[in-house]
């Protein structure tokens, strides 16, 4: 038979063929073609009015048959082409079904899931915003956007150290005070530190001396509060003075220390009021130990020179510092800073204008412990002496015993004369400590107290004696 003229849909009859078999390549096969592809109909926008689907026809009723699709590719004039995803022949389109498909958009569950959907997808932008927004002012108001930042440590107000400067300052600093003197067409400042509950504050007899007989002293305390103050005592060979204020309360008194057993290189702290800033800490070290000096000489007379067997550091004093604690890593007052070496060439100790160059000097606690118990109890000082006059002019090394007024060199009955030193006897030593000057043998023996027992090393034409004295006992201004 020929394909040409075989029905479509009928399987070729012949001898040896196989009606059901793969046909060769590019030939067309027994089976039915694919039923072509079904696109479903978009869902119409909201609010569109879709029109009822035709009824099912009842059962009998005739159904005209759509004819067959046209077949693509028929070339003009000729056979029609196979094509697999052609309709059969003869076969009628599914009637339409009364119910969509479940889920589909039409359905009541189709739009309940859409309902979910867009509320779902409102509330994870309105979550979204918030977050957004919180995030993005944070940003903003820490300046992420704008201005720039420099990261910087933060640190908790944790008490200082014990035994730091710090620690030091902090224990000192409330019993420091500030004094401001006038009177007799002077004026100046200095410091000074609080000894008692009851008000007493020890100071420098050079820093008060403005105030004369008729002057004005003024107080002023850490805490900015201020008072007046009187003169208890002064003595200026030790340049030594006590003030006191009354009714003043919630003192903070300094503990005093011990400078006998201050070592060199002993860690120091000094305060003070330098060029009037009130609080100033400085810190050093202690550089010597019984540095013999003298300050002061201003006046014509030489009643203001001091005598001092001082402590040395180099903790910077400037002017203002006078009068002010010398202190030792525990905050105890071990000197009370009085003077320092100038820079102007001529060598001498200032206690006045001159700026510090690393050599200031301190009156020892202990001495000045002594000398301020004295002015409290009988507004006076006393001090050691061996009843000698002193050759001023003598330029060899040591204290030569002898005097130019005419006077007695050795005051008779006094301690010297009961030792045994004669007119014209120098001095070298006391305690086996070398003294190079009669101003060092004064600093030597102030450095003792009255009715102490010391061992003087003399030379007498051209022998060396030691001679065992006892010191008597003099009275300051």
């Amino acid at each position: 038979m020929d394909k040409a003229n075989s029905a479509p849909g009928q399987p070729e009859s012949r001898p040896g063929h196989d009606p059901y078999g793969t046909p060769p390549y590019g030939q067309p096969g027994p089976w039915a073609p694919a039923p072509p592809v079904q696109r479903p109909q978009p869902t119409p926008p909201g609010g569109t009015h879709v029109p009822p689907m035709s009824p099912t026809p009842p059962g009998g009723t005739h159904v005209p048959q759509a004819g067959p699709p046209p077949q693509h590719g028929t070339p003009s004039g000729g056979a029609p082409r196979y094509d697999p995803w052609a309709a059969p022949a003869g076969s009628a389109a599914p009637p339409p079904s009364d119910h969509p498909a479940p889920g589909g958009p039409e359905g009541p569950r189709g739009r309940q899931g859409g309902g979910r959907l867009i509320a779902g997808a409102a509330a994870i932008a309105l979550v979204a915003g918030l977050i957004g927004g919180g995030v993005g002012s944070y940003l903003e108001r820490h300046g992420t956007f704008s201005d720039v930042r420099l990261p910087q440590t933060v640190t908790e107000g944790a008490p200082a150290p014990e035994g730091s400067i710090a620690g030091i300052a902090q224990t000192v600093l409330p019993g420091v005070v500030t004094l401001h003197v006038s009177g007799s067409g002077e004026a100046g400042s200095g410091t000074g530190f609080v000894l008692d509950d009851e008000g007493h504050i020890l100071t420098n007899a050079h820093v008060v001396r403005p105030a004369g007989q008729g002057g004005a002293i003024e107080v002023t305390f850490s805490s900015g509060d201020s008072a007046r103050a009187e003169v208890v005592g002064q003595d200026t060979g030790y340049d030594l003075a006590v003030v006191k204020v009354d009714g003043f309360s919630g003192l903070s008194p300094l503990t005093l220390g011990d400078s006998d057993a201050v070592r060199v290189g002993d860690p120091v702290v000094a305060i003070g009021a330098p060029f009037e800033l009130a609080g100033t800490v400085t810190s050093g070290i202690i550089s010597a130990t019984e540095r013999p000096i003298t300050a002061g000489g201003a006046e014509a007379d030489g009643s203001d020179i001091s005598y001092v067997n001082a402590l040395q550091t180099d903790a910077p004093i400037n002017p203002g510092n006078s009068g002010g604690p010398l202190v030792d890593i525990n905050g105890r007052v071990i000197g009370v800073n009085s003077a320092i070496r100038t820079a102007d060439g001529g060598g001498g100790l200032d206690p006045g204008q001159s700026g510090s160059v690393g050599l200031g000097f301190a009156i020892p606690v202990n001495q000045a412990k002594d000398v301020a118990e004295q002015l409290i109890n009988t507004g006076r000082a006393t001090y050691p002496v061996i009843g000698v006059t002193l050759d001023t002019g003598y330029l060899g090394d040591g204290a030569r015993v002898g005097s130019s007024g005419g006077g007695p060199a050795v005051v008779p009955g006094g301690p010297a004369d009961d030792a045994g030193l004669a007119d014209g006897d120098v001095i070298t030593a006391v305690d086996g400590e070398r003294v190079r000057s009669s101003d060092e043998l004064i600093v030597r023996i102030r450095s003792y107290r009255p009715g102490d027992r010391l061992e003087l090393t003399v030379e007498r034409s051209g022998d060396e004696l030691e001679l065992a004295v006892t010191l008597g006992e003099s009275s300051g201004e």
